[in-house]
């Protein structure tokens, strides 16, 4: 009897035929605005980008696609920053179809959850949720939009920019102002700036501490351990990257700026970094330090379960929780009275090492296309592919044909997660019944 795919092949095959399927409609001569066709290697790329809500861009939004165009890209944001299988299972709700077994275990893989037996309630939580604080930023961004570009096209860059911000997308269509701009020219508005910084957090953090903050309020003592660390890892990474940004930035994209004009850029720098690719200051034109600090937040990312990509929050906690103890020599390895299971800190280690394997490729790779690229933008570029982040110094646009299958290859990893997709090329194998012996080697 054939053996049916396993529920990390159907979403690593599906990420798959979603990004195909939205190349080929940006292929069609009436998704670009000159009327020609893009050209599929374009089109793969800037699918790719929507559909991991990544952010790197090879063509403009604003001046490059048609309104058809703009609006595939911003359903293969809604549809990959929720991830397919959750609008598959909302759907098989709404229309009153029997949810099997099997796309409840894969709806579980999906989100990074382990919870079986709530996940149709969870699944719309999510999707009532997303409306919800979606058409929230919507309403507020066009309080500043509808004034700056009439009624219609208003409420159009309302909601783009409010999903686009939700998943942690970063495409904009600002390039009406100047092509590649991002928000820049909104900089010293604040509303805007709040408003962004708001959706990219919320939807950062995670479907499952949503649901643990709805069923228990503002209570940090009873979440669970996961909402606890991801709470305090994201706000410590907020609050600390910001104060750098300030400290780094003082004489470079700050100089000659209010303090209060400061801390919000150095806020909205912080926030964009964790997996979200707005930028309200010229990236390429920040410090060294800025950047290398840009490329840290950009591999960490977000939360599990969320609209983000990165290493993750909780891989960074457990890796720092294991190494400190190690250090120390303590057995337990725990945080906030609750003791970590070792298959957790396994996990964490493997994604790491992945995810590092995975970049130090792309930048070698990278490398030797193009040696006359500078090595620090290629770091750059790489981890906000790896990371599904769409920040860049200014290089995305020079990168040949070879260059831009690696970064494509990267963002799709970074969004379906690395360890899950050599999961889904390699057939699982059963344990032998016999183990070999143990050796014990030094470390260190």
């Amino acid at each position: 009897m054939k053996k049916k795919p396993s529920s990390i092949r159907i979403i690593a095959f599906g990420y798959m035929i979603f990004i195909m399927v939205g190349a080929l409609l940006l292929s069609l001569p009436f998704a670009s605005k000159s009327g020609q066709s893009a050209g599929f290697l374009n089109a793969l790329f800037t699918a790719t980008s929507s559909s991991c809500v990544t952010g790197l861009v090879v063509l403009d939004t604003a001046t490059s696609w048609s309104l058809f165009g703009q609006a595939v890209i911003i359903c293969l944001i809604q549809v990959g920053g929720l991830g397919f299988m959750t609008i598959a299972t909302m759907f098989s709700i709404v229309i009153k179809r029997r949810i099997s077994l099997r796309t409840r275990i894969t709806m579980v893989e999906s989100i990074n959850n382990d919870n079986i037996g709530g996940i149709l309630n969870l699944t719309k939580t999510i999707v009532t949720g997303t409306a919800i604080i979606e058409g929230i930023g919507a309403l507020v961004l066009a309080t500043r939009f509808i004034p700056e570009f009439g009624l219609s096209k208003g409420i159009w860059y309302s909601v783009f920019h409010s999903i686009s911000a939700f998943c942690n997308a970063g495409f904009d269509l600002m390039g009406v102002y100047e092509p590649y701009c991002s928000l820049t020219y909104h900089a010293d508005d604040v509303v805007v700036n709040i408003t962004v910084m708001a959706l990219i957090t919320i939807g950062g953090i995670g479907f499952f501490v949503w649901d643990d903050i709805c069923k228990n309020g503002i209570n940090f003592k009873k979440y669970a351990l996961h909402t606890k660390i991801v709470l305090t890892v994201s706000a410590i990474l907020t609050f600390v990257g910001a104060l750098l940004f300030l400290v780094f930035e003082r004489n470079h994209t700050n100089a000659g700026l209010g303090f209060g004009q400061s801390i919000l850029n150095s806020f909205f720098d912080s926030v964009t970094a964790r997996t979200a690719g707005f930028n309200t200051t010229d990236t390429a034109a920040l410090s060294s330090s800025s950047k290398m600090l840009t490329v840290f937040l950009m591999f960490i990312g977000g939360s599990p379960g969320s609209t983000a990509g990165g290493m993750k929050t909780t891989t960074l906690a457990v890796i720092a929780i294991s190494t400190f103890n190690g250090i120390r020599r303590r057995q337990s390895k725990g945080i906030f009275g609750r003791r970590l299971e070792d298959d957790a800190i396994h996990k964490a280690s493997s994604v790491a090492f992945t995810n590092i394997t995975l970049a130090l490729t792309g930048i070698i790779l990278i490398c030797a296309f193009q040696p006359l690229l500078g090595v620090s933008d290629i770091i750059f570029e790489v981890a906000s592919a790896i990371g599904t982040v769409g920040m860049t110094a200014g290089i995305t646009r020079d990168l040949v044909a070879a260059s831009r299958i690696v970064i494509i290859f990267l963002m799709y990893c970074g969004r379906v997660g690395s360890v899950s997709f050599a999961l889904a090329l390699m057939e699982p194998r059963t344990s032998p019944p016999v183990k070999n012996p143990k050796e014990k080697i030094t470390i260190g």
